[in-house]
């Protein structure tokens, strides 16, 4: 590469990996008072994955950066920096990232965590491209890897039937900027709608005690209604904002990988934007929400499937506990 290429950060690798065992629709209906058919129509999941106990988000998180880097041809020693957005991580210290880094063996990497719950990926990713475009990094791991498991509430049929275990993993490199890359990313955070969706215990303001754990404090708090409003309103809003700003009309837009939340909202999502089914990946049937893990983990079944190459317009799309939510708009770089 001429040394005055221009350059930009761009996803040169996706990677992800699932525990084995699947909780299906029909496991369910035998562990609270729901059915298959409520479910499906509800969220448009049929199942989901479950850890085995002992597993925690460092676990799968390293194999599916293994993958990651694998389709990209590179190796554990080439990683400089690696970025971990995850809400349920092994422990609260050290890092899910110094987990992962030992794991790989990616002894020349530094990293961190983030948490902004099912928009981490997109908004690590943001942070990863700045690094890159910046030059204070050559190749960047961003790892969403959850347990959503060790937080749902079993009893709760409102939100144990959403929610998956899982892995996902982008490499991030320079890439000659006329061959596309991350082109532009809007985020943004609103903590007046933390009280809609949250995980009250665990924290300095309620460590673990007896009470804490009696009151279901360390389980997942979400009141439906209100995040599907929002969920739908913001991630429709930063989606038409970032196609706005860069001049790409929706009809452009090759893949549309929304967070997979549930299915309900990405359908009023994609009806509201003007897109065709045929444009929206879809992989909640399969896996239920993984949240910092549903982005990543859907880039790759879209390449697997065949449907991404190499210059293709695609838009990610986020929204999460915080509330957190965020667009990026990128020309498909990876093979």
């Amino acid at each position: 590469m001429s040394s005055r290429t221009l350059l930009t950060a761009g996803i040169t690798g996706v990677g992800m990996d699932f525990p084995a065992r699947r909780l299906t629709n029909a496991d369910l209906e035998k562990m609270v008072e729901t059915n298959e058919a409520w479910i499906t129509e509800r969220t448009g999941i049929l199942e989901r994955r479950i850890v085995e106990p002992g597993v925690g988000a460092s676990h799968h998180g390293a194999e599916a950066a293994r993958k990651a880097l694998a389709h990209a041809g590179l190796t554990p020693a080439d990683v400089d920096l690696i970025i971990v957005p995850t809400v349920t991580p092994d422990m609260m210290f050290p890092a899910t990232a110094c987990l992962i880094q030992e794991k790989l063996g990616a002894t020349q990497a530094w990293g961190f965590d983030v948490s902004a719950a099912c928009s981490g990926f997109v908004f690590a990713l943001q942070a990863a491209r700045a690094q890159v475009q910046a030059g204070a990094s050559r190749c960047a791991l961003v790892i969403g890897t959850e347990v959503m498991s060790s937080i749902v509430d079993y009893r709760d049929r409102n939100v144990c039937v959403l929610f998956g275990d899982g892995a996902g993993a982008a490499v991030v490199q320079p890439v000659p900027a006329d061959s596309g890359g991350i082109v532009d990313s809007i985020n943004f955070i609103d903590g007046s709608g933390g009280r809609f969706l949250n995980m009250p215990g665990g924290g300095s303001l309620h460590p673990p005690t007896h009470e804490t754990v009696d009151a279901g404090m360390h389980f997942i708090h979400q009141e439906g209604r209100e995040v599907f409003r929002y969920a739908v309103k913001g991630m429709a809003s930063i989606t038409a904002s970032v196609l706005e700003r860069n001049g790409v009309p929706p009809g452009q837009v090759a893949l549309f990988v929304p967070h997979q939340a549930n299915m309900r909202i990405i359908e009023a999502v994609r009806e509201r934007l003007g897109l065709t089914p045929e444009q929206v990946m879809i992989t909640i049937d399969r896996f239920g929400n993984t949240t910092s893990a549903s982005i990543p983990s859907a880039l790759r079944v879209a390449c697997d499937e065949g449907r991404l190459k190499r210059g293709d317009t695609i838009v990610l799309c986020s929204f999460g506990a915080g509330f957190t939510w965020g667009a990026t708009l990128v020309r498909w770089t990876a093979g």
